[in-house]
């Protein structure tokens, strides 16, 4: 039985004294619309099923004449049931339906080329300032014997038999709807429309050979380890002209020891004495662009963070960079002689509450590092 008591002709959007050429369009129309492969409303599976039975039913003289005198009701008394409607892709619907593919193209195809994947090591330096290099892939290229069509030279690919050139066959099934025709790609051309006869000597009639090849590829400056890089049209050839596929490059980034990235922020550490942190010192640093000299007053504490603007990663298509976050480390000591602890002790007796003075705290500190 019907699976939908709405009017048929409300939901294709057409005059009920409509042509069959107005109902296919409007179909058409709707479909490309409430397909799943092209339409994310909730409710475009239930209203395409509603459409497409509509189509079922307007597309038939025998069940159009019986719903326009009758309704629903008379189709239920006629016997019809909606077909049960199993998604392809938009195009297999559209074969099933009309016998032609989504746009009405004829003829073979002409099969693009697959992708190739590649990958490149690259340090965190060269991360942050843009770095070349050279990649090598082994590709799929046209066969220079035979041009890329696959027969021996003084030869000609002939049109397959089975689809007379075509590169698609239809195969028509009936049912009280009427006929359906679904169009699909020859079995024995593999949709190419041709055969041949002589295969090339060099690519045994693919039309294609394996040569290894090698890209100079520039990576941007901030590229994130696991990123890709596409590079069009230089993947594996296509088939029958079709265009070569693409080479996606994933670039990884090897962990440098100094440092921890976090976007587009780097994080290192610097390890002061107790004697430095407290009377205060100047210290080496490495960043991305080399060493720089920092300097820390008396009285440093241990979590303290010393930011150092625009020494971070550069932004990826972008402006500008991320910082750089120094987080002071104060080293005590564990083993100790006699006279620094005599001294140390000392120190201690001598020392009172101001010596101790406190600030910002140790967590407000580390949580000023993620600002």
């Amino acid at each position: 039985m019907a699976t939908t008591g709405r009017d048929y002709y409300e939901l294709l959007g057409v005059q009920r004294a409509a042509s069959e050429d107005e109902i296919k369009s409007s179909f058409r129309r709707l479909a490309r619309e409430l397909h799943p492969d092209v339409s994310e409303a909730p409710d475009a599976d239930e209203r395409f099923r509603e459409v497409a039975e509509a189509y079922q039913v307007l597309s038939n003289s025998e069940t159009r004449e019986l719903y326009d005198r009758y309704g629903h009701a008379g189709l239920r008394g006629g016997g019809f049931t909606p077909g049960a409607f199993e998604f392809g892709n938009l195009s297999d619907i559209f074969s099933a339906f009309f016998g032609d593919d989504l746009f009405g193209f004829g003829g073979a195809r002409r099969a693009r080329g697959a992708d190739v994947a590649a990958e490149v090591e690259i340090e965190l330096v060269e991360a942050a300032r843009g770095a070349t290099r050279d990649i090598p892939f082994r590709v799929n290229a046209a066969c220079e014997r035979c041009g890329g069509n696959g027969a021996e030279p003084g030869t000609s690919p002939v049109a397959c038999p089975t689809c007379d050139g075509s590169g698609h066959v239809q195969q028509v099934s009936r049912s009280v709807f009427g006929e359906f025709v679904r169009t699909q790609a020859c079995p024995r051309c593999g949709g190419s429309g041709r055969i041949v006869t002589t295969p090339c000597s060099v690519c045994d009639g693919s039309g294609r050979t394996f040569e290894e090849r090698r890209l100079q590829v520039t990576i941007p400056a901030g590229i994130h380890d696991g990123q890709q890089i596409r590079i069009g049209g230089e993947g594996h050839a296509g088939q029958l002209g079709g265009r070569a596929g693409d080479v996606y490059v994933r670039v990884r980034v090897r962990p440098d020891p100094r440092f921890v990235r976090e976007g587009d922020d780097v994080f290192s550490t610097v390890d002061l004495n107790i004697v430095q942190a407290a009377l205060g010192t100047t210290v080496t640093v490495e960043t991305l662009e080399g060493s720089v000299e920092l300097e820390f007053d008396a009285g440093t504490q241990p979590g303290e963070i010393r930011v150092l603007r625009g020494r971070g990663m550069p932004v990826l298509q972008g402006f500008g960079r991320g910082d750089h976050r120094v987080l002071v480390n104060v080293a005590v000591p564990r083993n100790l002689t006699d006279e620094q602890r005599v001294l140390l002790e000392e120190f201690e007796r001598l020392s009172s509450d101001e010596t101790y003075k406190h600030d910002e705290g140790f967590f407000d500190k580390l949580k000023s590092a993620f600002r």
